[in-house]
Order: C-alpha cells, then structure tokens, then sequence
C-alpha cells in the first residue's frame, strides 16, 4: 500500500467544498457590512473603495457598490489634483476589465465604465474601441458592449464610414452576426442618405432608423437607391450560403421596408347632423398638444377635441363638435380650415347648400400607404430579387424565411396582381412553420385588408366588403373613416377592436359567421342604424353593453347566438336597447 495516494471519498469532498463556501460567504458579508457602514457614515476614503473592489470583484452585478463607489470617485474628484484623478480613474479602467473577465455581460460594469471615460480629464477612446473590439470578437452578440461602442463613437467622433467597414469585417466572417446587420441599418441612413429632392419611397426605402446621438452626419430615414441596391446583393450571398440563419432574412425585410409616411391631415370630414367635424392624421397624433385649430367661415372656433377610440391618448381620428347652429342650416354654405400649427400645415374642406355632408382627402395619399411608386430600375431589381427567391425555394421548399421574404417582395411589387400567390404561400408557412400560426393569419389579413382597401380607392366607393377570407384582426380602420357600410361576414373575428370606433360614417355593419365574443370597439357610432351578428359566440347581455352608446341603432340581428336564450332576453335588450326596434333573436 506504501506509495499510493490516498483519494477522500465523495461525502469528504463535498464536506471540504460546502466548509469553504461556507467560509467565504462569512467574509463576503461581513466585508459588505463594513462597506455598507462605511455609506451610512459618509465614508469617502480609498478603504471604502478598497472594500467595494474586493465585493465587486466576486459579484459585478451588485448595482448599489457601484452607486457608492460613484459618490466616492466624485468627491475625490474635489479634494485632488486633476493628475492624481486621472490615475485614479486609470486604475478604475484596469479594475473593470477584471470585473468583465468575470462577466462580460455585466450592464454595471460597462455603465460604470462608460461613467468614468465621461469624467476623465483625458479619456483614451482608442483603447476603448480596441476593447469593445476584442469583446465582440469573444461574443459578437455582448449587447452591452454593441451599447458601449455607440456610446464611445458619439463622444470620439468615429467616422460612420469607418464603422460601416466595422460591419462589414464582423458580417464577412459570420453571416449570422445579427448584432452587426443591425447596426448597418443605423450607420447606412447616416452614410448615403436619399437625396432631399428624391421622389416618393418606394417599398425598398428604409424605414426610420436610430443614429448614434449626437452624431455630425445629417440625418436622413432612407437609404439612396445606388446604395440600397448594392444592399440587396451583399445580403443575397448570405442568406444562399446560409438559408435558414434568421439574420439575414431579417436585415433583408428592413431593406424592403415602407418609409413612414409624411406627417400630415390626411381627411377631414363635416356633417351637419350633429354638426361634428371629423378630422383624420397620417400617423397617430395626440389632438390635445399638436396645436389643432379649426376656422369656420373665417372664424376661430373653441372646440373640445376627443380621441377616437375614446381612451385613447395618441391616434389618428380626432373628433369635435361645433357651437349649436354652425352648420345646421341646409340653406347655407360653410368653408372649414383646420391648420396644425405644428407641422405648418392645413386642410380646407367645403359645405356647399343642400348638402348634409363633405369631406376632403387626398386620395394619391391612400394609394401609396401600403406600396409607392417604384423607379424603372428598382422595379427591375426586384424582379430579380423575388426570381432569385423563387430560385432558392425550389432547393429549399419549405424555408419560412424564404417564403415570408417571397411574399414582401410580391407586396412591394404588385399587391393585388399576386394577391393569389401570396395566399398560397401563407398556407405555406403555416404547414411549415406551425408554431408561428397566429401571427401568418394575422399577417395574411392585414395584407388582405391592405388590397380591399386599394380596391376600394379605386373603385371610389364608400362600401368595404371582405368576407369570406379567414379574416383573424382588423387593422388600418384609421382608412375607413368614409365607409358608410362594411361587411365582415364568414371570417375568423373573435373581437371587434377599440379603434373601430374611428369608423364615425358607418351606417351598416355586417359580421355574420364569425367567432365574436367581444364587441368593445362597437361603442360611440353615431352613425350605425344596422348591425348583423348571427351565428357568433356572444353569449351574455354585458357584450352587448357597447350597443347601448349607438343612438340610431334600429335594426339588429342576433340569431344563432348564445344569449338569445337568455330568459327574458327581449324585455331585457328593450331596456338596454331602446333605439331597436326590429330585433331578431
């Protein structure tokens, strides 16, 4: 047996780990109890920083010792020499890259460092980039540090071109570098912004972006087609090498997306019966802090503005009542002005005699809400793109990406001529992808309500029908402040939305063999006289509260419903409901 090494068995061992943790809590605490005490005196000496340092130095992430050794570095600040701070804050870089070797993601530790470079006398940003450099090179997805390296190019001055090639370096040497696609798409508006004189965007415009603060480079949403074009080559190359890496299918939908749409009145609508004025934006505003104002014949008006859907702080339909007897008299003619103030802009619409309404819109502005008008040469590229797509689908039948990208690109190119493909593609992606379901349906049908709508638009009718289409959610009502009658029938609709109360010209609703069992947004409809629900899911008197606000409603139809048979179901909606009076149960 001489000459063996003696092994402790397992229980030994855990004993010996379980006394030695034991013991190094003991002088964790008390070491933060003396910090903790140090604080409540007023403690700002380097053994307060000391004692911080040893706790910080195990655990990175406890927020209130990097709190306390702030308020020390700050006061030292005033009692020292502006040399001795600098080497103070010297030693408290070196001490953070300890604190990140135990935790490269520790957001207190790249805070606390982003603090100190603010406060030196003489920040060294070089070094700062080359370790927000070899960071990314251990984890390209170290969010906290992506945050930093912004932070230290808006206060160095990098040149935006210089962190493009960044970008490009990161993206060579791994496609699936999310982090840097997305970073691109905030450097690329800022490098070749589209010409101030460029006409409408089109589909591939980019959307807005987010540049680093501060930065010198003017700011523009849109990247120039040269530009973007070469953009939808580099992402090609990644998305054939690799087609089932998500990120750069996702770089490659933010190149195809819509620009925001100009802020502006986009329709303003006046009727006399009530003599209310409907007013509707481009983008959701709040009425209330935007300086509305309203001028009626040449006069001023004090107006209460209320939002649609009522509770609603920021939307795009804003709604007011005019003084008793403005517009009431069908012998007379009223011109309205609304100016908001704030984007220098107005809308005038017109009353003319015997004319119970009037509205004004701007129809071009409808039609280019889902697609713009496509330049000659980006038409031809994106024909490419989705011939390109078509391609790789035939290897890859059954790449969600693929797909979903085949289907943008058909949008941005021609929504209604491949409305049909489009379907079938989205039947697709649910076999495919299953778990994702919910949201194709609801994108489906925000796509189908995008065509009904430039249906619509061109037709210039005031009716919107889609039924039939497995409809799943309603969108873009802010459009369909005109439709005077609407059918819903046989889709999917388990609600109707609180912004369904923008639609202030309905007049019929039909919503027929669908799975209601909410009608919130059917509240406040001065205008609705009849409404259809056979065959949904409402089944108790309460749903049907919302009705109770629709003073014209006359004509309601609830066979095949639940609740009617509800006892006493008649006498009760007579009370709940007494403008109905042609019930169907």
């Amino acid at each position: 047996m001489h000459g063996r090494v003696k092994l402790k068995s397992t229980a030994q061992q855990e004993e010996e780990k379980r006394k030695e943790r034991e013991k190094k809590l003991k002088v964790y605490v008390a070491t933060r109890d003396a910090c903790f005490n140090k604080r409540k005196e007023g403690a700002m000496d380097d053994e307060a920083l000391q004692l911080t340092q040893q706790l910080l130095s195990a655990n990175p992430d406890f927020a209130t010792l990097w709190n306390y050794r702030r308020e020390i570095l700050t006061h030292l600040e005033t009692v020292k020499e502006q040399e001795e701070v600098q080497k103070k804050y010297d030693a408290e870089l070196s001490f953070l890259e300890t604190c990140l070797r135990v935790n490269p993601k520790s957001y207190g530790c790249w805070y606390h460092r982003g603090w100190v470079c603010d406060r030196q006398p003489k920040p060294n940003w070089a070094r700062e980039l080359a370790l927000c450099d070899e960071c990314l090179a251990l984890d390209d997805r170290n969010f906290h540090c992506w945050d930093y390296r912004r932070m230290v190019v808006k206060a160095s001055g990098v040149p935006v071109d210089q962190e493009l090639q960044f970008t490009d370096r990161l993206i060579g040497s791994n496609f699936s570098n999310y982090s840097s696609w997305h970073y691109r798409s905030t450097l690329l508006p800022l490098l070749q912004p589209e010409s101030p004189d460029a006409p409408a965007p089109a589909p591939g415009a980019c959307p807005p972006t987010s540049s680093p603060p501060n930065s010198p480079h003017t700011h523009s949403h849109r990247v120039c087609e040269e530009q973007l074009l070469k953009e939808y080559e580099l992402v090609q190359n990644a998305f054939f090498t690799d087609p089932n890496d998500q990120s750069a299918w996702f770089y490659y939908r933010w190149l195809l997306g819509r620009a925001e749409r100009e802020e502006m009145i986009s329709c303003v609508y006046m009727t006399r019966e009530g003599e209310r004025v409907v007013v509707g934006f481009s983008r959701p505003v709040n009425a209330q802090g935007v300086g509305l104002m309203l001028i009626l014949d040449g006069k001023p008006q004090r107006v209460q503005w209320r939002s649609a859907p009522p509770a609603a702080r920021h939307t795009p339909v804003w709604i007011c009542e005019l003084p008793p007897g403005s517009i009431s008299d069908l012998n007379n003619e009223h011109n309205l002005t609304i100016i908001w103030t704030e984007k220098h802009t107005q809308r005038e619409c017109a009353l003319y005699t015997g004319r119970a309404e009037s509205w004004c819109r701007d129809s071009a502005t409808d039609q280019e809400l889902f697609r713009s008008e496509l330049s000659v040469e980006k038409t031809s590229v994106l024909q490419s793109e989705l011939q390109s797509c078509n391609q790789l689908l035939e290897l890859e039948p059954e790449n969600k990406w693929c797909l979903l990208t085949i289907v943008l690109l058909m949008r941005a190119l021609d929504p209604l001529g491949y409305e049909k493909e489009t379907l079938n593609h989205f039947q697709k992606l649910k076999e495919v992808d299953s778990m994702r379901t919910n949201y194709y349906s609801d994108l489906c049908s925000k796509f189908m309500i995008e065509n009904t709508i430039l249906k619509m638009e061109y037709a210039e009718v005031r009716v919107f029908s889609i039924s039939d289409k497995n409809l799943t959610t309603l969108c873009h009502l802010d459009q369909l402040l005109l439709v005077t009658h609407m059918n819903l029938c046989t889709n999917q609709l388990s609600r109707i939305p609180p912004h369904f109360s923008m639609l202030q010209c309905l007049e019929v609703l039909e919503v027929n063999d669908n799975v209601l069992e909410s009608l919130e947004g059917l509240h406040s409809l001065p205008k609705l006289e009849e409404l259809s629900l056979k065959n949904n899911k409402i089944s108790s008197l309460s749903q049907l509260r919302p009705l109770a606000s629709c003073t014209k409603l006359s004509h309601l139809d609830l066979r095949g419903n639940p609740v009617t048979q509800t006892e006493n179901i008649a006498a009760e909606l007579a009370q709940l409901l007494p403008s109905v009076t042609d019930l169907m149960l």
